[in-house]
């Protein structure tokens, strides 16, 4: 049952799906239910992907995928999206720590934070129009998992840096830990039964890049993470994971 709490937990914290009531909810336990992250991306991926099926025998090009990207938009309220924007704008436009961390407080969006959406979903939408529906589900279903498992590792990894009370994650002083990682990375590892080693490990390596720079990124300039900076790493870990995959396929014209 308390799995079970976990699971539900991380629903409802990542996503607008509906859950049954969570009864004396506590704080540590979105820190606590950050394994099963991975599972939740995995579900936003599987709709998504099961958006862009039904899609595919109607539409040709890119309105399939952008309405499979939609979809998932709409899942999680675009959450992770917001954190994009507001890590652009908090790191693009502050002059120091505390400003930055002002601006990734404040609702309204920026140059930098429109830009940074715009210029994500045009990536996201221009990689996987390259690739056949069916393979464009996997990638979907793929990506989405692993992207919330390297947002679990930079949890388990650096500091929170900014304001713990007001902020929508509730860092604890145990924080993540490697069981987390651990049982996180376990799930994430199912849908790439549709990949090619050699495929895998390259999108697993350039969505890992651009999630570490994202994260080293932010340390440098905030001296750790927050919420919307796990967001930020979670979509450029898609990013990254979307366009390699693109990559070999234009490459070798084969399913990953």
């Amino acid at each position: 049952m308390r799995e079970l709490r976990l699971l539900l937990c991380a629903v409802q914290f990542l996503t607008r799906m509906p859950v049954p009531a969570l009864k004396g909810f506590e704080p540590e336990w979105i820190t606590q239910s950050a394994r099963y992250f991975p599972v939740v991306g995995q579900l936003v991926g599987a709709i998504s992907a099961l958006a862009l099926m039904l899609a595919a025998p109607i539409w040709s090009g890119a309105v399939p995928v952008a309405l499979a990207l939609t979809v998932g938009i709409l899942v999680t309220g675009a959450f992770h999206e917001d954190g994009l924007a507001d890590t652009a704008d908090g790191l693009g436009g502050g002059r120091d720590k505390a400003h930055r961390l002002a601006i990734m407080k404040d609702s309204r969006i920026g140059t930098y934070g429109a830009l940074a959406l715009l210029l994500a979903l045009a990536l996201k939408v221009a990689a996987l129009s390259t690739l056949p529906p069916l393979t464009a589900a996997f990638v979907l279903i793929a990506g989405h998992g692993a992207a919330r498992a390297a947002a679990v590792t930079v949890m388990a990894l650096l500091p929170y840096a900014g304001d713990a009370e007001a902020a929508k994650y509730k860092p604890v002083p145990h924080g993540v830990g490697a069981l987390s990682c651990i049982v996180g990375s376990i799930f994430v590892a199912w849908p790439f039964i549709a990949f090619t080693f050699p495929n895998a490990l390259a999108a697993l390596v350039v969505g890992g890049l651009f999630a570490f720079i994202m994260a080293l990124t932010s340390r440098r300039l905030i001296g750790g993470i927050t919420g919307d900076v796990l967001g930020a790493v979670e979509q450029v870990f898609e990013i990254g994971f979307f366009l390699a995959v693109a990559a070999h396929w234009s490459a070798v014209g084969s399913v990953p």
